[in-house]
């Protein structure tokens, strides 16, 4: 607990120095959604502003008793950052002593919503699958296009093979080479949505979100037995592709409804299950190997105070960040 009055600052340097595992991350991100599943954490909808179009700020409040985590992320989305040389996330994530409420810590944002999206994919690739996936198609090769590679490099020990598309010519060049160099996976950069949606195992789609989007997935580029997570709403999947899914699963259905209300997800099928159901066994996940499922992951604050909590231990005991006073 921090002095009164003083709070632990951890820039974004710091947080990625700490260098906490992936799987420490999947970990908790894990057992996140189990005591999600129990009843045991608060997590309200997010409320957002929208000060450009396709731009966002949302606040992500949530309190896992469990870990002894609270506070909130307010993090922004601008899909025309990367032209002004800045990320398009970033933010503050605040975590709170859940006994005082009193502020004690205050850290970059960036790191943990990468690692805890990419960790949350696969919570739900372990669930829904095929064990034997082998080919990943990523469409979006920027921030969560590598975190979600990195996640799925730990829950599917077959992997072995990444097609990769990217509007950007540069971004998938640099991505093949850096992945490549990471991991010894093979990556294949390809020409066309399609061409990393065919065959594919595992489909992740990482673009911008976009209230009216132009999807271009179509049902038939997908396969018996897929898996998809899109990270980016449904920008990339056209209404009639998602309906083609036998399961459609989501991390909140209660996030998913008061996105309908805003004006997203005109064509989303019902929810078969959601994350934490799946993850706590109240609902089947893959029944056979031919199913077709797909699980929209909108992003939960409990994933993130998950992470933060992590973070925040860690540059304790290490002396890592800086103290201020209020």
């Amino acid at each position: 607990m921090s002095s009164l009055g003083e709070i632990l600052y951890i820039s974004r340097l710091e947080v990625e120095k700490l260098a906490i595992k992936m799987r420490e991350v999947i970990r908790v991100v894990e057992e996140a959604f189990h005591e999600k599943a129990e009843g045991r954490v608060e997590v309200p909808p997010k409320p957002g502003i929208h000060p450009q179009r396709d731009a966002f700020i949302h606040a992500m409040p949530a309190y896992i008793p469990k870990m002894r985590s609270a506070g909130v992320k307010w993090v922004s989305g601008f899909p025309e950052n990367p032209k002004r040389g800045l990320p398009y996330i970033g933010g503050l994530l605040i975590l709170n002593d859940p006994e005082t409420g009193v502020p004690i810590c205050v850290m970059d944002c960036t790191w943990i919503t990468a690692k805890r999206s990419g960790a949350a994919t696969a919570v739900a690739a372990k669930h829904l699958a095929t064990q034997d996936s082998r080919v990943l198609g990523v469409l979006g090769c920027g921030v969560q296009g590598r975190s979600n590679l990195e996640a799925l490099t730990v829950v599917c020990e077959n992997l072995e093979e990444v097609k990769a598309y990217d509007v950007d010519e540069r971004n998938l060049e640099a991505y093949a080479e850096e992945m490549i160099s990471r991991y010894g996976i093979k990556v294949v950069p390809v020409e066309s949505p399609r061409k990393a949606v065919e065959d594919s195992d595992i489909v992740v789609t990482a673009g911008p979100i976009l209230r009216h989007p132009t999807p271009v997935i179509e049902a038939s580029w997908f396969k018996d037995g897929g898996f998809a997570c899109p990270l980016d709403f449904d920008s990339y999947w056209k209404p009639e592709t998602m309906n083609f899914m036998q399961k459609f699963c989501t991390d909140d259905e209660a996030q998913l409804t008061y996105y309908k209300k805003l004006g997203y997800f005109s064509g989303t099928p019902h929810v078969y299950a959601e994350l934490d159901e799946l993850v706590s066994g109240k609902k089947i996940g893959r029944e056979n190997p031919e199913e077709r499922i797909m699980c929209m992951n909108l992003g939960l604050a409990i994933e993130d105070m998950a992470t933060a909590i992590l973070v925040y231990e860690k540059a304790k005991k290490t002396g890592v960040g800086t103290k201020l006073l209020l």
